[in-house]
């Protein structure tokens, strides 16, 4: 019997008033980055088989958010109404 403490339990699982201002402002502008990238690219498969074809708008869909930054920033942003949290790992611009 030794007079240490016990290690936090769950030290992965961050609250989300613990990130800070700075990543998730970087998480955010990470997130508008590849959402941006993906949307492109589903417009652009949406319009036919013509390179020149006007395509269609891609709406309603969700993106894994980038790895760089911890799931937990994602969650938070999402409470603050910046992204909408899909559920399974998923997220879409409000």
């Amino acid at each position: 019997m030794t007079d240490q403490p016990t290690p936090d339990p769950t030290p992965a699982a961050t609250p989300a008033g613990t990130i800070d201002d700075a990543t998730l402002k970087a998480a955010f502008n990470a997130f508008k980055k590849r959402y941006k990238i993906q949307k492109l690219d589903r417009e652009s498969r949406l319009g036919g088989h013509r390179p020149t074809s006007a395509g269609l708008n891609a709406v309603g869909f969700g993106i894994q958010p980038p790895n760089q930054f911890p799931l937990a920033a994602f969650q938070a942003l999402a409470k603050q109404g910046r992204i909408k949290d899909l559920g399974a790992g998923f997220f879409a611009m409000v």
